[in-house]
């Protein structure tokens, strides 16, 4: 599960238990200082890639502009590619697909690794604007599963796409740079609160409280009368931008927290940052396939929107736009698709929970992912009684393992949770029932589904090299 280092000479029981036993100690002494440092330069390209890419619209633009630096151009059905030839796929701007063609094409299947980039949010109402008592706000419909009470009270930014009456396209980002206003969910003062302090956790905020502040200012006006405020919030929004009210409801936008992401710790080993589920898995999957060298099969990258929801919906993966790709490679070989997706193997690349210490009541410690001890693979997920999972078989694990231990990838294995107590689900579902080997592998995240998560800069970069081992694999 580690890297070879040189060490002492051992005792004879040293041995016995480094043969017989699994070591659960911390990864950072089973790498070397180099290794670290590695880790360290390769999530400041992270680190710079989160405060980018906010919402998966931004993801995808992200991914097509270094696509493109590095030589792929858009895909084009029907054309034979060649070994080496590098292609993307823009599913409607807001999932992409990326792929190298391999020395052997799609005939012994493709390698994929899948991951999601859309994270919890709020999202507007398609009437979302309206004034009350001297204040403006909009209305939000949450997406994803961010405890409730988490988004009150913290600074939030504004991102998306406006789709205006007369067909223009205007992409939105206010909050994000210095000097730019940002907004907020307010939440009712401790001194008021003794009946909302009564409630449960899932309880004390609402979903229709999660309204969003943003004004107090009225136009100015002899007619005193009418709603002002929200009167000067579409009127700036009009010069700025060209919208009317009615143009919200052609409108995805999203509020997200408008904190960068930073390294966290007096010894910097960790990047707190919105949105680590799941983009911590997806900026791996994206430049192990922008770095990859010679691949033998030809290797895929997805990188789907809509899973924090289920996946539902023609950018996530539960539809078959991933299917068609590949199906459009086989043909273009005189391949059967069927036959290319069968012999097809899959990492998706989607986080995990890492033990909490304040929280250890919540994991069986013997079957935890650990901060630090390498990318997290999970044999299976799902909830109470491996409900709603694909499990990967015993000859696929082992297949996996053995790849990432002749790579030298720090690895651990575990599950989410205690057995009954939660779960969760990735897109490993969906893709299994392609008949495609899937596990699930990924970066193990502390306050998972918060406003901030933390995710540490050893198991990115071991994410990132698991990935890449797995799409260089010659066998």
């Amino acid at each position: 599960m580690a890297e070879k280092k040189n060490s002492p000479e051992k005792s004879e029981t040293e041995k016995l238990a480094e043969k017989l036993l699994v070591n659960r100690q911390n990864g950072c002494f089973q790498v070397s200082d180099e290794t670290l440092k590695t880790a360290d330069s390769y999530c400041e390209g992270y680190k710079g890639f989160m405060n980018t890419v906010k919402t998966e619209r931004e993801a995808v633009n992200f991914a097509v502009s270094e696509a493109e630096k590095a030589g792929f151009v858009p895909f084009e059905p029907g054309k034979q590619y060649h070994a080496g030839e590098k292609v993307y796929f823009n599913n409607r701007g807001k999932a992409v697909i990326l792929a190298v063609i391999g020395e052997e094409g799609c005939r012994n299947g493709v390698r994929i690794a899948a991951a999601h980039i859309d994270s919890p949010r709020l999202d507007l109402k398609p009437h979302p604007l309206y004034e009350k008592d001297g204040i403006a706000l909009f209305k939000t419909h949450y997406y994803g599963g961010i405890k409730k009470y988490q988004w009150t009270t913290i600074p939030l930014a504004m991102h998306g796409r406006v789709v205006l009456k007369n067909g223009k396209r205007v992409d939105l980002r206010i909050g994000e740079k210095e000097g730019e206003p940002q907004f907020t969910v307010t939440d009712l003062l401790i001194h008021l609160a003794d009946d909302q302090m009564k409630k449960t956790l899932a309880k004390g905020v609402e979903g229709e409280k999660l309204n969003i502040f943003l004004g107090s200012r009225p136009v100015r006006s002899d007619d005193k009368s009418g709603d002002l405020v929200k009167l000067n919030v579409m009127k700036i929004l009009h010069d700025k931008y060209g919208m009317t009210e009615e143009d919200f409801v052609s409108a995805d936008i999203e509020f997200v927290p408008a904190f960068r992401a930073t390294d966290v710790g007096f010894d910097r080993s960790m990047v707190g940052a919105y949105g680590n589920d799941d983009r911590v898995c997806a900026y791996p999957a994206l430049t192990a396939i922008l770095n990859v060298k010679k691949p033998k099969n030809t290797i895929v990258t997805v990188l789907a929107d809509r899973e924090e929801i289920g996946s539902y919906g023609n950018t996530g993966l539960n539809s078959s736009f991933l299917c068609f790709f590949i199906a459009d490679l086989a043909h273009a070989e005189g391949l059967e698709p069927r036959h290319v997706l069968s012999r097809s193997k899959c990492l998706s690349a989607d986080v995990t929970a890492a033990l909490d210490p304040t929280y250890e009541d919540a994991y069986e410690v013997n079957n935890a992912c650990y901060v630090n001890s390498g990318v997290g693979v999970c044999k299976y997920t799902g909830a109470r009684g491996k409900s709603g999972t694909s499990e990967a078989s015993a000859e696929f694990v082992s297949e996996i393992r053995t790849l990432f231990d002749k790579n030298d990838v720090l690895w651990q294995i575990g599950e989410m949770g205690r057995v009954d107590l939660g779960g969760g689900g990735t897109v490993a579902l969906y893709i299994a029932g392609l008949n495609v080997d899937v596990i699930d592998i990924g970066v193990p995240v502390l306050s998972m589904h918060s406003p901030f998560e933390l995710v540490s800069k050893l198991d990115i970069y071991m994410t990132y090299k698991g990935i890449l081992s797995f799409y260089e694999a010659k066998q």
